[in-house]
């Protein structure tokens, strides 16, 4: 019978750990590069070897270099890593998604309600199999040290050989320039090592202090109020409204004073996606948001969540949606409960002007057949697993549509409480944060870098309601999500110095 050593030299072992990583963790990697080159070509023969040779000789390199100093440390970080890949190779295979530092921002910011939706065999498979068996070698295996010469001489001679093979490259650097972030986010373990190290850094290069915008001035005593529904993973090819061949907008399609735009979101995550709407201009930098700044100036705002990975909200009236005590029933499990006392709350409101934010999560995947109460599933059979691929098409579309449906029940039931208000001047503005793939060329779900990013994450829906008929709108365009800022200062008529009026809807 086979069996693995229990001792074995450094160097042995590096070599050996680089070559299971190199076939446990990297057919996406080599997926890609085939599906990106001509690989019958001379050079893309070369190419191919050569980021094999590479990958395993970096690979043992480092970690050549870390157990010399370190067997005990090594070993740690070694089956942090094989757990670690084995998680990030499971989401690679099963949403296609790259581990760049965009996503690293994406999944720093998911709760436990939604990352635990990600949980399956398949993914207890990929840990076992591919994470905890390998460590469990690992842990036990002793690795015999070399002298301090034999260490330098062969560090040296490695590390001339990369550099060499690098250089003889020279032709492919182009390429794989361009393909620098693809490259990356799919190379175990740099991908989320180095993409977590690169977030944390721009993190902390980033204004943590935001930055105030100019005073503002209320300039009636109107009554008026916005309420901003911030939508998730809300793609407008799948809204009726705009022309999408199932009748997903059955309510919202009867609605008079009802407009719907073309619009794309500033990137396909959540966190910049709402920091952008909330924002009066795309900026890397942290300026004063839009309820911050209204708040300050003496707008009553409010802000209704059952999502997360907004900027800094700082307002008296922040609450999550097991913080809405007000309601009953089944309603109370889903983005309904955003509703809850809204209409009461508005009336006893002893300011002219509010603005209302609702952060819904009714889109969000995998788990869409969980997002809405089950007389909305208007369109079966549905998907009911996490692991997306596994579904057939139809079946992914159908929950994913009757999501959209549910949507459209919540807005059209906030439109109905806005219009008993009558001695306000009332508006509704539904902006997603971003869209999402429905298995379209073999992705799922959203994430990905603007850059290669397909339309069905960026293209969102844009939908606007008002309850004065005479309020008069701009001719249809594509919109970005800096225009909400804007248009929510044109309705409360508030004076601003940073006002733009071409980022207005509004007349």
């Amino acid at each position: 019978m086979f069996k693995l050593k229990n001792n074995l030299k450094i160097t042995h072992f590096v070599l050996l750990m680089s070559v299971l990583n190199f076939i446990f963790f990297h057919l996406p990697f080599f997926s890609f590069v085939f599906n990106n080159i001509e690989y019958g070509s001379l050079n893309g023969i070369v190419l191919i070897l050569s980021l094999v040779v590479l990958m395993l000789v970096l690979n043992a390199f480092v970690l050549y270099l870390i157990f010399f100093l370190s067997r005990a440390v090594g070993k740690l970080l070694l089956m942090f890593f094989f757990i670690g890949n084995s998680i990030a190779v499971y989401f690679i295979n099963t949403y296609s998604v790259i581990i760049d530092e965009t996503m690293v921002g994406n999944i720093l910011n998911t709760n436990y309600a939604e990352s635990s939706s990600y949980f399956s065999l398949k993914l207890v498979l990929y840990v076992v199999l591919l994470g905890i068996l390998p460590s469990i070698y690992i842990a036990k295996l002793h690795i015999v040290n070399v002298k301090l010469k034999r260490f330098l001489i062969t560090s040296g001679l490695s590390l001339l050989f990369i550099v060499v093979l690098i250089f003889a490259n020279a032709s492919n650097w182009l390429w794989i320039d361009k393909n620098s972030k693809t490259l990356g986010g799919l190379a175990m373990p740099w991908s989320y090592t180095v993409n977590f190290t690169r977030f944390y850094i721009h993190q902390h290069q980033e204004n943590k202090k935001e930055m105030l915008l100019p005073d503002a001035k209320i300039m009636d005593n109107k009554k008026s109020v916005v309420v901003l529904v911030i939508g998730e993973s809300a793609r407008s090819q799948n809204f009726s409204l705009y022309g999408y061949k199932k009748n997903t907008n059955p309510l919202l399609s009867k609605v008079p004073n009802l407009y719907h735009f073309e619009a794309t979101s500033c990137s396909t995550y959540t966190t910049a996606g709402v920091k952008c709407i909330l924002e009066h201009k795309n900026s890397s930098d942290l300026y004063e948001i839009l309820p911050n700044y209204l708040f300050r100036n003496n707008v009553d705002v409010v802000w209704r969540t059952s999502n997360w990975g907004e900027p800094p909200v700082h307002i008296n009236d922040y609450k999550k949606a097991e913080q809405l005590g007000n309601c009953q029933g089944e309603a109370c499990s889903y983005d309904e409960v955003l509703l809850a006392g809204l209409k009461e709350q508005i009336v006893r409101s002893k300011k002219d002007k509010i603005f209302i934010v609702l952060h819904t999560s009714t889109s969000h995947g995998p788990t869409y057949s969980k997002k809405y109460p089950a007389q909305f599933e208007m369109f079966k059979p549905v998907c009911n697993s996490v692991e997306l691929g596994k579904c057939s098409k139809e079946e992914l579309i159908n929950a994913y549509d009757n999501t959209i449906v549910y949507t459209d029940y919540i807005l059209n039931r906030l439109i109905e409480d806005l219009k008993e208000l009558k001695q306000y001047q009332s508006a509704m503005l539904f902006v997603s944060d971003h869209g999402e793939s429905l298995g379209e060329n073999n992705l799922y779900m959203h994430g990905l870098p603007m850059s290669i990013a397909p339309k069905e994450q960026y293209d969102i829906p844009f939908i606007v309601w008002v309850s004065d008929p005479t309020k008069q709108l701009k001719p249809n365009k594509i919109l970005s999500q800096n225009h909400v800022f804007h248009s929510v200062l044109n309705f409360l008529n508030i004076q601003s110095p940073i006002y733009d009026e071409s980022l207005d809807i509004f007349k």
